[in-house]
């Protein structure tokens, strides 16, 4: 049940006496954040806010802050509709499962999540994930593991980059098919240009750090994809995998409610 639905229900067993006041007060106590000792403060209110819930952010923290984060979060009386922490290493997964044995781990897009490792899609459209490389998906598998959790439908293309053009021209169906396309490219970055001369829909580009010397860890492919030629693309910070799914999923939910306007 998502925050908006669990608070109207609460809402509703108080107007009907199921629920007194005092209990309802209870629940909503933390509705707009709520503290995790002295180290975090949870945004509750996010996912009413932006539809989107609060993802914890690993690096930096240690095993027992994002244990307790996660644990504030599953305990929440309002809840969440998925609980997620990006760019866990596989050691620190490790040790987390002993404290949450049902986390389950996405380990190419280094992705932790509760409370299931599998979540039906629940809004329309469908956003296609392309790579150049095969270097790229780590942060192409980010973006499909969490536009997945998010619950869109994801279709993957991997290893289209223009080094063989054939490849994806060969695979033109997945553009013609897809809502939004979120495309990851490093080395000089140039395949979102291409892919936004083909498609008839937005391009969320994504540079990686992916390249020789000369890339500058990604500055390269970021540069390319700012000055693309190419109109429909908008472009997210250097292996932001997680930002790029969630601009897509922002832009098909915006699409899904002006069509019920």
């Amino acid at each position: 049940m998502t925050p908006p639905e669990a608070i109207k229900s609460l809402l509703d067993q108080v107007s009907q006496g199921h629920v007194s006041p005092d209990v309802a007060l209870h629940q909503l106590r933390y509705l707009a954040f709520e503290p995790v000792d002295d180290f975090a403060k949870i945004d509750h209110h996010r996912a009413i806010r932006t539809g989107f819930p609060e993802v914890i952010w690993g690096p930096g923290k240690t095993v027992d802050q994002i244990v307790q984060i996660m644990q504030t979060l599953q305990a929440a009386p309002m809840g969440t509709a998925v609980i997620m922490a990006t760019r866990i290493e596989p050691s620190v997964y490790s040790q987390m499962r002993v404290a949450l044995p049902s986390l389950h781990y996405y380990e190419t897009a280094r992705i932790c999540a509760l409370p299931t490792p599998h979540t039906l899609p629940k809004h329309p459209g469908t956003i296609g994930i392309l790579t150049a490389g095969t270097a790229d998906l780590p942060v192409a598998e980010e973006a499909a593991v969490t536009a997945e959790l998010s619950g869109f439908q994801v279709v993957r293309l991997w290893d289209v980059g223009v080094a063989g053009l054939h490849r994806l021209l060969n695979h033109r169906h997945v553009l013609d098919q897809a809502d939004v396309l979120v495309v990851v490219a490093g080395m000089e970055g140039a395949l979102p240009s291409v892919v936004a001369g083909l498609a008839d829909c937005p391009v969320v580009a994504v540079p990686t750090s992916i390249g020789y010397g000369a890339s500058f860890g990604g500055v390269a492919p970021l540069l390319t994809m700012l000055n693309s030629c190419a109109a429909g693309i908008g472009v997210v910070n250097i292996d932001n995998g997680f930002g790029a799914a969630i601009l897509a999923g922002q832009i098909l939910r915006t699409a899904a409610r002006l069509e019920t306007r």
